[in-house]
Parts: structure tokens; C-alpha cells; sequence
């Protein structure tokens, strides 16, 4: 056990983790139907949960997006009807844990609910498949509390490439560009995890805003198309963005990504999806791995991650998004949203300064909700709400 652990407890009481990712709703919607008494997150859920409020208390966790996410085959009406359920159930656990969890919007809203010692709680939404090709559909997700939007999920939409999908724009369309501007000009962070590397750069060519990765980790450490290239890093200074690495063992660790390669395929011989968490799907997941044992990531395979980002964007351009409950395995010692504080002493183990790990856990975050609300003002008083179609944009 390290040494620092006391110390990094202490530090995350003052600048507790703003953590980019969850999925936790879509994780209530497959295993209880949204049913929130039978998933009491006031109770312990570590036999089917990453996450619960114990956990994130121990964790150190004092601001969470929570992802309301949309399965990538879903379109249209079906797309967007269920990312209005997904923010529906935050909604209910917002009125369920009032003493634990406060609505945020802000980053005025996110240091009241630390002064309040409350978990601040946003929304993320994943995949831009969620608005249909609606940039009234990306305004009124805007009004509902939706603070970013993940450009594509795994799969190539209509106007941005996947990084787990054949390419069809070579990055973003026209439409893909507006909906670009068209965040900026609200306020909603762009968000380029999930993206090809082509899109993240028109994304940071269009935009006046800084993005971020609200869960993606290091190309050169562990060669995922899911992680971020570091050229691509190097250009978060002159954006001010933030890359929020990502605890998923596939994406931090070149071994298990060849395990789940493997797996993946196992799953869908046997007619699930991979990123199915439902009970039958982890059974035959379960199967699998008796018979070909997982590579384990650990605290130090994430740690060797975010050492890389610092040294090629920088510790300004840091933050966490473990994506808990929104994958089957964890690195150990980071089972859970209580882990934190074994990654934080890791890092302190490792030399960073307190200064340094409080940027990391809480400062970056913060700064760059607040750049975009900058830029959203000033863009307000220049252009009104953009009333462009796909059809006017790509044809």
C-alpha cells in the first residue's frame, strides 16, 4: 500500500475529483429499468455497480458528468427519446439524494456544491447520434442540462467519423462543423473521445472553445484507436483544452486489448454485443475469461498514461473520466468510483506536487467549463441560434 494514501485522501478532501464520465444510468436502465428502488445508490451496489453514493464519498469524487448515453445502433426518434429517458433518470436521482447529489450547470454551480460538500452533478451526452441532426434537438438537450456531447460513439454517424468505424466524412462534414459552432455558441463543451483522430483535428481547427476527452487515454502508451494521438495532445495548449484519461484496461493496456479483441468477437458468435453488461452477457464474458485468463491493468498502467499526457500537453491540460459502469472490467485497485484515492497517492508516489494532482482532480475541469461559458457570452452577442439542416450543408 502507498505510503502517500493519507496524503492523498487529504488532498481530495480540498480538491475532490471531477470525474468525466460515468455511465451509470445506462448501467440503472439495463439491469433494473430505471427502477431506483430496486438500485438503492444510497446503499452499497458493488455486487452489480461500479458506482454508489458511499463509494463516491470514498472516493473523493465531488463533481461527476454523468453520461447519458444512447446505444450506437439507435436513430432517429429512437436515439433521442432514449437520451431524454437516460437524462430523465438523473433527474430522479437528483430529487432521490438531495443531500448527497447537487444539479450543476456551472462552474459557479460546481465550487457551490464543493463549499456545500455536495457531489456536483452534470450531464454528458454520448454520441451525436442523441440529436438526430437537430441543432434544435442539440438546443433543447442544452436547456435539459446537457453541459457536452460526445461527437460520435463507436460507430460513423451522419456527419462525423467514428475511431471505431470506417470513415465517411474525413472527420466532420459541413452539418458536423456547424454543430461545432453551434456548442460553442450555447456553451456545451465539444467532447472528442470515442472520435477519429480526423475529427478530433476539424474539431479543434472549427471551434473557439476548448474541448475535451471526457474519457480517452494515451495512443502511445497503449496503440487503441479509442486513445488520443499525440499530435492531437500537443494541440490542447493552444486550446486550452483537457483530456481526461480513462481507466477502461482495453484502452490503458496493450494486452488486454488484444484479451478483449478476442472476447468481442467470443460475444458476438454468441449473439450479444460487446458492450453488453446485461447477466447472460456477462455469463458467457465470465465463460470466456475461465478459459483465457485477463490480462490485469493496475493503478500504475493509468498513472503511466496521465505521466505521458503531462509531458506532451502539459498539467494544465489534465483531468479523469474513468467511464465506471460503463465497462465490464477495471483496473485493480481502481474497481470502483472509491478507487481514486490509490491513483491519487500512485501519482504522489511518482512525484507530482500537490499543485499539480489539484489541477488534475479538480482545477482543469472547472477552468474549462468556465472558458466555455466565456466563449458562449461573447459568441451570444455576435450570431443567433443556427437554423442550418444536414440537407442544406451536405446535400
Amino acid at each position: 500500500m502507498s505510503a502517500h494514501l493519507d496524503a492523498a485522501r487529504a488532498l481530495l478532501d480540498a480538491y475532490p475529483v471531477v470525474d468525466g464520465h460515468n455511465d451509470l444510468p445506462w448501467a440503472l436502465r439495463q439491469q433494473v429499468g430505471y427502477d431506483l428502488d430496486r438500485a438503492d445508490i444510497a446503499t452499497d451496489q458493488s455486487h452489480r455497480l461500479h458506482t454508489d453514493l458511499p463509494r463516491l464519498r470514498a472516493g473523493g469524487v465531488g463533481g461527476q458528468f454523468w453520461s447519458v448515453y444512447v446505444a450506437a445502433e439507435y436513430a432517429g426518434d429512437r436515439a433521442v427519446s432514449a437520451c431524454l429517458e437516460q437524462i430523465d433518470v438523473v433527474a430522479a436521482l437528483l430529487a432521490r439524494y438531495p443531500e448527497s447529489l447537487r444539479r450543476a450547470l456551472t462552474a459557479d454551480d460546481l465550487e457551490a456544491a464543493r463549499a456545500e460538500g455536495r457531489i456536483a452533478s452534470l450531464m454528458g451526452a454520448e454520441g451525436g447520434h442523441s440529436i438526430a441532426n437537430s441543432l434544435a434537438t442539440l438546443r433543447a438537450l442544452y436547456t435539459l442540462g446537457v453541459r457536452y456531447m460526445t461527437l460520435t460513439h463507436n460507430l460513423t454517424i451522419d456527419w462525423a467519423d467514428s475511431a471505431t468505424d470506417a470513415p465517411r466524412h474525413d472527420g466532420l462534414s459541413a452539418f458536423g462543423e456547424e454543430v461545432v459552432r453551434e456548442m460553442n455558441r450555447l456553451g456545451m463543451l465539444v467532447d472528442l473521445s470515442h472520435v477519429a483522430p480526423a475529427t478530433m483535428r476539424d474539431a479543434l481547427r472549427v471551434t473557439e472553445a476548448p474541448v475535451i476527452f471526457s474519457h480517452s487515454s494515451a495512443r502511445a502508451v497503449c496503440d487503441h484507436p479509442r486513445n488520443i494521438p499525440d499530435d492531437v495532445l500537443a494541440l490542447l495548449p493552444g486550446n486550452g483544452g483537457v483530456a481526461m484519461a480513462t481507466f477502461v484496461p482495453q484502452f490503458v493496456l496493450a494486452e488486454a486489448y488484444a484479451w478483449f479483441t478476442r472476447a468481442a468477437d467470443h460475444m458476438r458468435a454468441r449473439g450479444f454485443q460487446p458492450l453488453d453488461h446485461t447477466p447472460d452477457a456477462m455469463r458467457v464474458l465470465g465463460a470466456f475469461e475461465a478459459d483465457n485468463p485477463r490480462p490485469r491493468a493496475t493503478v500504475a498502467t493509468v498513472a503511466d498514461h496521465l505521466d505521458h499526457m503531462r509531458d506532451v500537453a502539459g498539467i494544465d491540460h489534465l483531468g479523469l473520466g474513468g467511464d465506471f459502469d460503463g465497462t465490464a472490467y477495471l483496473p485493480d485497485g481502481l474497481d470502483s468510483v472509491a478507487g481514486y484515492p490509490r491513483l491519487v497517492a500512485e501519482l504522489l508516489d511518482r512525484g507530482w506536487s500537490a499543485a499539480d494532482l489539484a489541477k488534475l482532480t479538480w482545477g482543469n475541469a472547472v477552468r474549462v467549463l468556465r472558458d466555455a461559458e466565456a466563449v458562449a457570452r461573447d459568441a451570444a452577442g455576435r450570431r443567433g441560434p443556427s437554423l442550418a439542416t444536414i440537407e442544406q450543408l451536405d446535400g
